[in-house]
């Protein structure tokens, strides 16, 4: 499992973001005594220069006390924190006392974004909530989820998608949006609030996300570099996603797998041809290839 480092507007904190979900709830640890119940934040309270351990969510906070700068070793902790977790030792212990590790409520808002598919509605966090993308086209399909599963619950959910930090949802015929759209936006911001997980899964090194084939093609290779830069940042923004399926040398067409609010949508087949085809072409320089999108 990699870290990710990241800065803080507190130059003394940074963050240890994790690619899956590492606890339920939010913890803070400022001596050895209050860390009992946490292995992980105990033996980090044990490098002489950290102040503050917060556990939450998806990412460890560390406080140094100034006699350091992060620059200098922040690195070297991260590796640390990465060994303890490839060894499979525990984050926390079950029955952590309250009063020695306080529980808290995380500040989580939610604003709605329509998107150009008029089935599905972006619900947008102001924290990242995955780090890759998730869909779920069934409450069977969400056992990895237990937000996605709980969203299911409501009888006119059809399909649910997760990206970075937003979520599209895809409603059922027959309702409209302005009948359910607050109840939903209620609702995950209470879930979030809470701490509770969006997915449990647990990617070791070198796994690789679900549906993405193995390249060994230099050109399909280009091919996906292109639609990283240019055409997934569109489609995010619209609440969806557009992943790289297959490229045959023969037929010289490009598979495309639309997902979220752009699978389904009206426009899906003008973004096809008038920008993803349109990009690839000039991009490429090759006049003869075809986008199809497998769904």
């Amino acid at each position: 499992m990699r870290l990710d480092i990241q800065r803080t507007t507190n130059p003394a904190i940074i963050k240890l973001e994790a690619p899956v979900i590492l606890v339920k709830g939010s913890y803070q640890f400022t001596t050895e005594e209050q860390a009992e119940n946490s292995p992980l934040a105990k033996e980090l309270l044990a490098i002489p220069f950290i102040k503050t351990v917060f556990i939450s969510a998806n990412f460890i906070a560390l406080e140094a006390l100034p006699i350091v700068e992060w620059d200098d070793v922040a690195q070297e902790v991260a590796l640390q924190v990465e060994a303890y977790l490839r060894r499979g030792a525990p984050i926390l212990i079950d029955n952590i006392p309250e009063e020695a590790v306080p529980l808290r409520k995380i500040p989580v808002t939610i604003y709605v974004e329509s998107t150009p598919n008029p089935m599905a509605m972006k619900f947008v966090a102001n924290k990242k909530l995955v780090s890759r993308v998730y869909e779920y086209k069934s409450a069977q399909e969400a056992a990895e989820s237990p937000l996605a599963a709980a969203l299911f619950k409501f009888p006119y959910v059809k399909e649910v998608f997760f990206d970075s930090n937003y979520i599209s949802v895809i409603r059922q015929p027959k309702i409209l949006w302005e009948e359910v759209m607050m109840e939903l936006r209620e609702f995950i911001r209470q879930y979030l609030m809470a701490g509770k997980p969006v997915v449990r899964v647990i990617v070791e090194d070198g796994d690789r996300p679900k549906g993405l084939p193995t390249l060994n093609d230099i050109y399909s290779r280009k091919i996906i570099a292109i639609l990283d830069q240019y055409i997934k940042p569109a489609v995010s923004s619209d609440g969806g996603n557009i992943q790289f399926v297959s490229y045959d040398k023969e037929s010289q067409v490009v598979k495309v797998l639309m997902q979220g609010a752009c699978n389904g949508c009206p426009s899906s087949k003008l973004t096809l041809k008038q920008g993803i085809e349109a990009i690839l072409r000039e991009k490429m320089k090759n006049e003869r290839i075809v986008v199809e999108a497998i769904n």
